[in-house]
């Protein structure tokens, strides 16, 4: 809870801050990769570096942070901390780097407000980042201890054992331990981060969906290949696709990911575009495992069915769960060779679908498409509590914006 003290000045302030919060984490970033070179290595993404979202990720996190501080009664943003602690639990962060972050972030909110802040202005925001940072650290020791791993033994090296093409865009790679130790078994729905080793020699990590279950020696994850469209492609995506083969190995997390398939026993909507099929394809192969005979309803939207990733899967997983659904939506066409139960040419519209009564639903795809259902679905008057998505990359800080 933020001071009595504290308070009235972070409210004063807040406006301001706000105004620059891009600015200050432009210069954040760059006077501590400055200092830190070694944090480019391994930890975060270049790529949202370069294009400005990883700085935008930040400034809207802080931004978020503090403004529900300020509310009455004050509380934290549990969504907002919840995804990010588990995505640095995914990274191997350590206490001891929020306290560098911490000096380089504070210096560039002096750099960027020069005399507006005063010694009484300094502490309020000091104690808003300790704030959040130890609301970050404490769910962190506890995502490392429920794995029981150290942040330093997130990490373990697999040996690439196939690779599967799904669409002209999307492989899925399937990972085969090569050591002893015991599988950290992953909950339907979860992510690792795989860190992969550039051409100038710098890891970049990203995090990529389970896309079934565990069988104790085997991961699944598939992999979209990322065109810039004007902007530089995705050396990761790009550098798995063409550079990494069967009999290469690769590093990986344990298994993270705070949004998981309910075990409430009730009916279970998935609905997704494109490549946000991943979490939903792992959810439906735990069902699987599991001899489910929950009522299952999959909706994915797509260019067409040939851009619709892992759609065999799907279809084989679904024909095994007695009660299930696909419905289908193609921007360029209906046509379909799916056994679907429905299929639909254009954008995804569910306003006059039939979905199960007291389902748990499951968003995964673009922001504005996941913004759009999760809309349809209030109109509907589905409650906000059953309606989970997952969110990767630099919109994290969007999960408490919805």
């Amino acid at each position: 809870m933020l001071s009595d003290k504290s308070r009235p000045v972070v409210a004063a302030t807040l406006p301001v801050v706000a105004e620059h919060i891009e600015e200050i984490a432009n210069r954040f970033y760059a006077h501590m990769f400055a200092a830190h070179p070694e944090f480019q290595d391994g930890m975060f993404n270049r790529g949202n570096q370069a294009e400005g979202s990883q700085p935008k990720a930040l400034a809207g996190s802080v931004a978020v942070f503090a403004t529900t501080l300020l509310a009455d009664p004050p509380q934290f943003p549990e969504r907002l901390l919840t995804r990010i602690a588990h995505k640095h639990a995914s990274l191997g962060i350590r206490p001891e780097q929020y306290t560098v972050v911490h000096e380089h972030l504070m210096w560039a909110v002096a750099d960027v407000l020069g005399d507006a802040v005063t010694p009484e202005v300094a502490a309020a925001w000091d104690e808003v980042y300790w704030l959040m940072a130890y609301a970050l650290i404490h769910q962190e020791r506890g995502l490392y201890s429920a794995r029981g791993v150290t942040a330093e033994r997130v990490w373990r090296n697999w040996r690439v054992a196939r690779k599967i093409r799904e669409t002209d865009d999307v492989v899925t790679f399937v990972m085969r331990r090569i050591d002893d130790r015991p599988v950290k078994t992953s909950l339907p729905g979860q992510y690792v981060s795989v860190v992969a080793t550039m051409p100038d020699g710098i890891r970049q990590p990203r995090q990529f969906s389970l896309t079934r279950a565990d069988d104790g020696e085997h991961r699944y994850f598939a992999v979209k290949r990322v065109h810039g469209g004007g902007k530089p492609d995705g050396e990761v995506s790009n550098l798995l696709h063409d550079a990494v083969q069967p009999g290469d190995e690769l590093t990986m997390s344990v298994p993270y990911g705070d949004v998981v398939l309910d075990d409430s026993g009730r009916p279970v909507v998935f609905a997704s575009a494109g490549i946000g099929i991943t979490p939903m394809a792992g959810m439906l192969s735990h069902l699987v495992a599991a001899g489910s005979h929950l009522d299952v309803t999959v909706l994915h939207a797509d260019v067409d069915e040939r851009s619709f990733p892992l759609r065999r899967q799907i279809a084989d997983d679904l024909a095994r769960l007695p009660k299930s659904q696909l419905h289908v939506w193609y921007e360029n066409d209906s046509g379909t060779e799916l056994p679907v139960t429905a299929a639909y040419r254009g954008q995804m519209d569910i306003a006059d679908l039939d979905l199960p009564e007291g389902a748990v639903y499951y968003l995964c795809g673009p922001l504005p498409f996941m913004k759009t259902v999760r809309g349809a679905l209030m109109d509907r008057d589905v409650e906000p509590r059953d309606i989970q998505y997952e969110m990767f990359g630099p919109d994290l800080w969007a999960a408490d914006t919805q």
